[in-house]
């Protein structure tokens, strides 16, 4: 029984790289907007005391909700809702009503979170079963003490090493495209930037088992959508449960040989991480944070850069201009300081960030009766913080469907429009503490890139991104690469 489940296990795997999920098969334009534009009663959330306003939504389908609407039109459907209802809504799906925050001012109210009345509970309706206690789904003082731990791992000096340690391995997994002219470059990303984590968080180099832990960390992180929340077999659910396993396995086997040692990685770094007063994390924190660290740092790097790709494909102007700047550094593999004075390469992740927010909601949940721009959310409600809608509000962005990177200039800084206009690492005390080391890393594989080829996309060509969990382009993003 297990090996036909492995076997199914394989199977499905496989077939999700190559063929995109039911809600990215492209339909007709006149379908789409029938299924977009439909329109559901309309119902308060729960009454209001007096002084403020009820939270107004809809269920949407029966069974599944609005689940996959968001999941086939992304960004179109939050900007959608955000025209109907306003900052504050409420919507079915996956059985539960959810409230959605968006739009700079509401988004504020839930990350800065000045009356604790927003946990992160709401990350565990999603995932506890396939990153249980990673760092995201910690809270207030718990929080802040494994916070700490980890930001000695964020370090300007142990950023340095981790860029050392890096180039040498992009270089290499770039200049291995080179037989390979038409790739799908996101699985091509997805696994230089596996190869990269391990190499910087664990100390190790990818092995033979690479493609298995690729695929695991794949599944569990497009479990938490599942509409089926049961583990059939061939299911999302499912795969995602055995993905945590074969993590657990992989983690705990490395574990003896980490606490044993002297490394600088991240991974020997959390075995021998004490606090003032003594505390050390077990052996269950350490894979639990090893887990859920090594797929922050590769799936939302992945995402960034093929983001910027695809961009840099459809605007070559941009892509010459950035890669002037990359040849000037020589042939040197660039250190943190080289990386530094990339300053288009800096506008196009920034706009890219923008375009293509890696997480597209931040999951919260009320643990009392608060309020957000006057309307009531009682405690125990499921929250939604998006930063999608932020990212496009035409009051805070010039032109905001266009690719504009010069909107993060100087001259523009469009950014700084609102504290929450640009927010792709979220904000407050969940803020991303790798935020600057992704950075790093896609900076440094897109000079790599830009190094070794030219790349582009027909002119016809518009990538459809597949938001089931984290956004992936739903075809795997073709691309022709053409050596410099």
């Amino acid at each position: 029984m297990v090996t036909m489940a492995n076997t199914v296990e394989r199977v499905t795997g496989a077939l999700r790289e190559r063929v995109p999920p039911l809600t990215s098969i492209p339909l007709p334009r006149s379908v789409d907007q029938r299924w977009l534009g439909a329109t559901w009663p309309v119902r308060e959330l729960a009454p209001a005391p007096p002084g403020l306003k009820p939270v107004l939504g809809d269920e949407g389908p029966p069974v599944i909700g609005h689940a996959l609407d968001f999941m086939r039109f992304g960004i179109e459907f939050g900007l959608k809702r955000h025209e109907t209802y306003g900052p504050v809504s409420w919507m079915g799906a996956f059985g539960r009503r959810i409230v959605t925050l968006s739009g700079p001012e509401a988004t504020q109210i839930a990350l800065v979170n000045k009356d604790k009345a927003f946990s992160q509970e709401g990350w565990k309706f999603f995932i506890e079963q396939f990153f249980d206690r990673g760092l995201m789904l910690l809270d207030f003082g718990e929080h802040h003490l494994h916070r700490r731990i980890m930001q000695a791992a964020f370090t300007r000096q142990r950023l340095t090493g981790y860029v050392d340690q890096m180039g040498p391995a992009l270089r290499d997994g770039v200049a291995a495209w080179a037989d390979r002219p038409n790739p799908r470059i996101y699985w091509s990303l997805k696994q230089l930037t596996l190869d990269v984590a391990t190499r910087v968080f664990m100390g190790m180099r990818s092995g033979d088992d690479a493609a298995a832990i690729n695929r695991a960390f794949v599944n569990s992180v497009r479990a938490g959508t599942a509409i089926v929340r049961f583990p059939v077999p061939g299911g999302r659910w499912a795969a995602g449960l055995h993905g945590r396993k074969v993590l657990e396995r992989y983690f705990s086997a490395n574990l003896p040989a980490k606490r044993a040692s002297d490394g600088d990685d991240l991974f020997t770094a959390l075995c021998h991480a004490t606090t003032e007063d003594g505390d050390r994390f077990t052996d269950a924190d350490v894979v639990n944070h090893m887990i859920f660290l090594m797929m922050a740092a590769h799936d939302t790097s992945t995402i960034t850069s093929a983001a910027a790709v695809y961009h840099l494909a459809k605007n070559p102007e941009w892509q010459e201009r950035a890669r002037q700047e990359s040849l000037a550094l020589g042939a040197d593999v660039p250190d943190i300081e080289a990386l530094e004075t990339l300053e288009t390469l800096d506008l196009v992740i920034k706009e890219s960030l923008r375009l293509v927010a890696p997480v597209p909601s931040l999951a919260r949940k009320t643990v009392k009766d608060t309020e957000v721009l006057g309307h009531f959310v009682p405690e125990g409600t499921l929250v939604g913080v998006s930063p999608t809608v932020n990212h496009f509000a035409p009051e805070h962005w010039t032109d905001p469907m266009r690719f504009d990177p010069d909107r993060f200039s100087e001259q523009r800084r469009e950014d700084k429009s609102h504290r929450y206009a640009w927010m792709p690492f979220g904000g407050g005390a969940h803020k991303c503490v790798g935020l600057h080391f992704g950075t790093f890393e896609v900076k440094a594989l897109l000079h790599e890139m830009l190094r070794a080829y030219r790349w582009s996309v027909p002119e016809d060509y518009t990538a459809r991104w597949d938001y089931v969990s984290l956004p992936v382009p739903a075809d795997g993003l073709p691309i022709r690469l053409t050596a410099r």
